[in-house]
């Protein structure tokens, strides 16, 4: 199953949606560089980073990534730079709703690493239970990394303090556990994509 067929959307609806946000952040970057907002031009910048990423590994590697991953990934990407655009500090529910997107695609992509290792290796095997932990724990591992990121520049991403963190801790193993129970058949096809890197690299 992808993520289209539970959207009910079609490849290239899916591929044209993705343009359009994507058009929404190089916007969103050009009225950052023009105005002289270095959070914003940090922030979109990264973000339109990432949603090209499918891109890159479709060119060097010829792996290509579901529409409705690409997708998945892009929608997140657009509402934390929505969110950095004032919508975090208005809105408590909205930072919520982002972080919990975001877990399920950092649970998406750790749960799709670890099963492919696990297919990979002799030497691994556990069961499903173990699998839905690991997801969950990977998730809360990055968002202690994510924490310590914002905290370290400073400057450059906005802070809300102790009661954010442990509202964003509580959003992120949401997610996780989304994924880790209803999600992980939507990322088989990077489960692939992972194990045959495994493979070219022995």
């Amino acid at each position: 199953m992808t993520v289209g067929d539970s959207l009910g959307l079609s490849d290239s609806r899916e591929r044209h949606i993705v343009r359009a946000l994507q058009l929404v952040l190089v916007g969103l970057l050009f009225f950052g560089v023009v105005t002289v907002q270095v959070e914003v031009v940090a922030s979109v910048g990264l973000a339109l980073g990432v949603t090209l990423l499918p891109a890159l590994l479709r060119r060097e590697y010829g792996y290509a990534m579901d529409p409705g991953l690409v997708l998945w990934i892009t929608v997140a990407m657009v509402l934390h730079v929505a969110g950095s655009l004032r919508l975090y500090a208005q809105y408590q529910w909205y930072d919520e709703i982002t972080h919990a997107v975001s877990a399920t695609l950092i649970a998406g992509v750790g749960y799709a690493a670890f099963r492919a290792l696990e297919l990979h290796s002799d030497d691994i095997d556990v069961p499903s239970e173990f699998r839905a932990v690991f997801v969950v724990v990977f998730v809360l591992a990055a968002g202690v990394l994510w924490e310590v990121l914002e905290y370290v520049l400073g400057g450059l991403v906005t802070v809300y303090g102790i009661d954010d963190i442990v509202t964003d801790f509580v959003f992120n193993a949401v997610g996780a556990a989304i994924v880790a129970v209803w999600g992980t058949g939507y990322v088989s096809r990077l489960v692939g994509f992972f194990g045959d890197r495994l493979r070219s690299g022995t």
